[in-house]
């Protein structure tokens, strides 16, 4: 059957499945750093790239490759290739498919790390970026310049959850003649895939809802096979910054309960940005999923839900936002985010806290903002535990 056919849920216990003679029904863990050769000849061919057996693990490993090839059929994109960590990720997209001289067109809400990378090691070898408001096509137009390469963007943003219209920006990228690159973490294939909606390029950090416990980290790219595979692979064959087989073969299994997870968490966090937009300890919301939310329309049309991650802010900055975290019993203080088990991080003090003032007020990232991510505990228990911090804060 082919990929089209079968639902994303299908896909993410079927796909990737390569048995070997023993008949194995889970996908095995193959831990080589080498793979044996019939000849010498067999050995020169693939080490030429004409033959497509395994080489070395750096590179090519069959529990990885089973992994990228589920997570594209999930994404419905050509082809996958998977990397040591989100971050990995985005370096490689940009190492694969740049050179020094060129130019990046960005949303101004982006994960710290990402703008770091941006401005702080990208820039040193002469790719530059310019930033542009999310949800403004006509300002990503305007931004595009003769040597521009790339758009990037993640919808919704981090943390502001801030949406992204995939489908304008892309059609002014291809008019442009440039790649729309589309970070889906906060997403997943589950409840989004940008591919369909026009995007060349999507990245993943694997390390959030792939794998979805907080076990391992892990990347991946995907797009169309002219684009990302040869570009890719050879990043990575020169690199290094690869996807160990171990942590491949654990995020396939998080793969196979994903649809699963992000429905149920999802749920949680439109209930809980609900009560939280009627709580008088808090100032404002932002969830896709709700209807005060300036882009809910949007979200319906892209989005399967609102996702599981919600953002709000308290007045009193800081020192409030911290009394709220620290007055918590229940929720894990930590910066990661799409774990079964809740977690609460004060963005402009953690994963934007390297930006300067000025780049987080840009971003909309305030003192007072706080960042939820909803996982799979009892949703009066999550609410319980808030109100606990938001009176403690009071």
């Amino acid at each position: 059957m082919s990929h089209s056919e079968l639902a994303v849920e299908t896909l993410a216990v079927r796909e990737g499945i390569h048995r070997t003679p023993f008949g194995e029904h889970s996908e095995p863990l193959f831990l080589t750093s080498s793979f044996v050769f019939d000849s010498a000849a067999q050995a020169a061919a693939r080490f030429a790239g004409e033959d497509d057996g395994f080489v070395y693990s750096r590179y090519t490993n069959p529990t990885v490759r089973a992994f990228e090839e589920r997570l594209a059929a999930m994404e419905g994109a050509e082809c996958c290739v998977a990397t040591a960590s989100g971050m990995a990720a985005i370096l490689g997209c940009v190492m694969g498919l740049m050179r020094a001289g060129e130019h990046i067109v960005s949303s101004r809400s982006l994960f710290g790390a990402t703008s770091q990378l941006f401005n702080n090691f990208l820039a040193k070898f002469g790719v530059t970026t310019t930033y542009v408001p999310l949800a403004d096509p006509e300002a990503w137009e305007a931004a595009i310049r003769p040597e521009t390469r790339l758009l990037f963007l993640e919808t919704p943003s981090n943390p502001m959850m801030e949406l992204a219209d995939i489908p304008a920006i892309a059609e002014i990228a291809h008019r442009r003649g440039v790649l729309l690159v589309v970070d889906n973490c906060f997403c997943s294939p589950a409840l989004q895939q940008p591919i369909a909606l026009g995007a060349d390029i999507v990245i993943h950090s694997a390390t959030k809802y792939l794998d979805g416990q907080g076990r391992v980290l892990g990347g991946a790219v995907l797009g169309r096979r002219s684009v990302v595979l040869d570009p890719l692979t050879a990043f990575l064959r020169n690199a290094g910054a690869t996807l160990s087989p171990f942590n491949a073969w654990v995020v396939l299994k998080g793969l196979e309960t994903l649809k699963i997870r992000m429905d149920a968490q999802s749920a949680s966090a439109a209930a809980l940005a609900d009560w939280l937009e009627a709580h008088p300890g808090v100032k404002r919301v932002h969830y896709p999923g709700l209807a005060s939310h300036p882009q809910h329309a949007l979200a319906s049309r892209q989005q399967k839900s609102g996702g599981a991650i919600v953002s709000f802010e308290v007045d009193g900055g800081r020192e409030r936002a911290w009394k709220v975290v620290d007055s918590t019993r229940l929720l894990s203080i930590t910066a990661n985010l799409g774990d079964t088990k809740t977690t609460i991080t004060h963005p402009a003090s953690t994963t934007h806290g390297r930006l300067t003032a000025e780049a987080r007020a840009s971003a909309g990232v305030t003192e007072g903002l706080l960042r939820i991510s909803v996982g799979l505990e009892g949703l009066e228990d999550l609410k319980a535990d808030l109100d606990r911090g938001l009176s403690a804060a009071r």
